[in-house]
């Protein structure tokens, strides 16, 4: 109900309440004897009492949401927090699918059909589930600090030790109800490994604020007792979760549901004296198996480190000419990464003008990123970006481009020898776990251009990131850093025709920034002059 619809609502109430508290007299006749008259003085004290709780009520609603109007106006005038931190970004999903919506439902219906009007282009419940899971995923690969997270710090914490990975122009602190939001996701999928670190944050600042409600909360304490302690029950700890619920039913103490669980969590404990004192280990899960995750998470955890060229002089940097007259006056920056595989870096590969053409040409075109899945193309938890083929008859500066890698690579780079530039731009904690970029199966989707396998990759990153977002070589050992305007290049299959299995590699989550990459994959055909087969399974 509206704050005019309770007022009348009220006024209606005090109306009643005042004919009877005019006493003996006639409605109708009070203006006939001044003492009747007189006696109507007290119940509009009454009234005026009841509309001052009303006033007071209504005053401490005006202010609770004009706190909630100042802190987003507060985030949309500084520039210095850009939605590219994952927290905020996060927090804006958040607002747009939960917030908002409690904070309109309890305004007037003017404002309700203006919020209507725009629903439809708002963050859908999967946005935040998928927000909340790409922080869980930041958490587990870069090691990070839950309590650190909620107070907008980035720091890995190993035994003592506490590392900050970034350090943000202005903090931003999740609330309680962001948190919890994180948690229940966790809660809802069974895993309460992630689970319980944010619904005890979600706790510790509930308890903080405790009788400070907040209007575009969705939850409350008793809502992350319930939920903090139903996972302590489930992960073993049945101490843990008789203490919760003891302390939910100081909050609510009607709730018959938590005096049964205090009942059970009592009984068990009761029967087995070791539950008491036993701390269970929760393991994490492995979701989707990944045999190669330490690796993989130790390479981006270092956040794009190489062998330095003094340690191995094989590695060297050069101006690189590929003897083509097109780069004989500008030549590239070459640097040599690695040699097995053989990685090289190309600096300054593209202008920054180049680049932001490319993301713009890109942008209208984008949609959310597939694997191939025997011969069916779908999009995966495993890899979070979206992405855009862009033909070379979309702008002439693209056609420069295919010119530019030919050169440097040697390769024929025209279809059907090559695929079209994908442009991908990853999303919150975007990421896309160890894979090839050959096919490694006949029914691969690949194949369909019938020039063979991907040979090579030339992958050009086309924008910087804060942290993270390094692309690992997991068998290499070894990652690369974002470097704008750089391209990454790599050869996928062995002079054999063979795929080479030291090129699986990762793209990193990315910690804070937002990544664009274009890829151009050449195939084997075409090729056959340009990059000789051997019959040699080493070449």
């Amino acid at each position: 109900m509206g704050p005019a619809a309770g007022l009348a609502a009220l006024l209606a109430v005090l109306a009643l309440r005042a004919g009877d508290a005019a006493g003996v007299a006639t409605r109708g006749d009070t203006f006939s004897a001044l003492t009747s008259v007189a006696r109507a003085l007290a119940p509009e004290r009454q009234l005026l009492g009841l509309l001052r709780r009303y006033l007071r009520g209504e005053e401490a609603r005006l202010r609770d949401l004009t706190r909630f109007y100042d802190k987003v106006v507060s985030l949309h005038e500084d520039s210095a927090t850009p939605v590219s931190n994952p927290l905020l970004a996060f927090a804006l999903i958040k607002r747009l699918q939960s917030d908002w919506k409690n904070v309109v439902h309890s305004l007037e219906a003017t404002l309700k059909d203006g919020y209507e009007k725009v629903e439809q282009d708002l963050p859908a419940f999967e946005d935040l589930e998928g927000a909340a899971r790409a922080l869980m995923r930041l958490q587990d690969v870069y090691m990070l600090n839950v309590k650190g997270l909620a107070r907008g710090v980035f720091q890995r914490v190993t035994g003592s030790a506490v590392t900050d990975l970034y350090s943000p122009r202005r903090l931003f602190s999740l609330t309680g109800d962001d948190c919890f939001q994180v948690g229940k996701v966790a809660y809802d999928m069974g895993d309460y490994y992630h689970a319980i670190p944010w619904l005890e944050e979600a706790v510790s600042l509930f308890r903080g604020s405790y009788g400070e409600w907040k209007t575009e909360d969705e939850a409350s304490l008793e809502d992350a007792l319930d939920h903090l302690a139903f996972a302590y029950f489930q992960a073993g700890n049945v101490s843990c979760a008789l203490s919760l619920s003891r302390e939910f039913l100081l909050y609510s103490p009607d709730n018959k549901r938590m005096a049964r669980n205090v009942l059970k969590y009592e009984k068990l404990l009761a029967e087995s004296a070791s539950q008491a004192v036993a701390e269970t280990v929760i393991q994490r899960p492995n979701i989707p198996h990944l045999q190669t995750r330490d690796t993989y998470e130790g390479l981006c955890q270092t956040l794009g480190s190489q062998p330095t060229h003094y340690q191995i002089p094989s590695l060297y940097c050069s101006y690189e000419t590929s003897s083509s007259p097109y780069l004989l006056l500008q030549p590239i920056r070459k640097e040599v990464i690695h040699l097995e595989p053989y990685v090289v870096l190309y600096h300054d590969f593209v202008t920054d003008a180049e680049a932001q053409k490319i993301r713009g040409l890109a942008e209208p075109w984008l949609q959310r990123s597939v694997v191939a899945s025997g011969e069916k193309q779908l999009p995966v938890e495993y890899r979070i970006s979206k992405s855009a083929w862009l033909k070379d008859t979309v702008d002439p500066m693209l056609v420069t481009l295919d010119h530019r890698i030919a050169a440097l690579t040697g390769l024929d780079v025209q279809p059907p020898y090559a695929e079209y530039l994908q442009v991908v731009n990853y999303g919150i904690g975007g990421h896309y776990e160890p894979h090839f970029d050959h096919a490694t199966s006949p029914s691969s989707p690949l194949y369909r251009m019938k020039s063979g396998n991907r040979v090579a990759t030339f992958m050009i990153y086309l924008s910087s990131v804060e942290a993270g977002g390094a692309t690992a070589f997991i068998y290499g050992n070894f990652s690369v850093p974002v470097v704008k305007n750089a391209a990454l290049f790599w050869w996928n299959l062995h002079r054999s025709g063979e795929g080479d299995g030291d090129t699986l590699h990762a793209g990193c989550p990315v910690l804070v920034g937002d990544k664009w990459v274009a890829n151009k994959w050449i195939h084997e055909y075409g090729q056959e002059f340009r990059r000789p087969c051997s019959s040699s399974p080493e070449d």
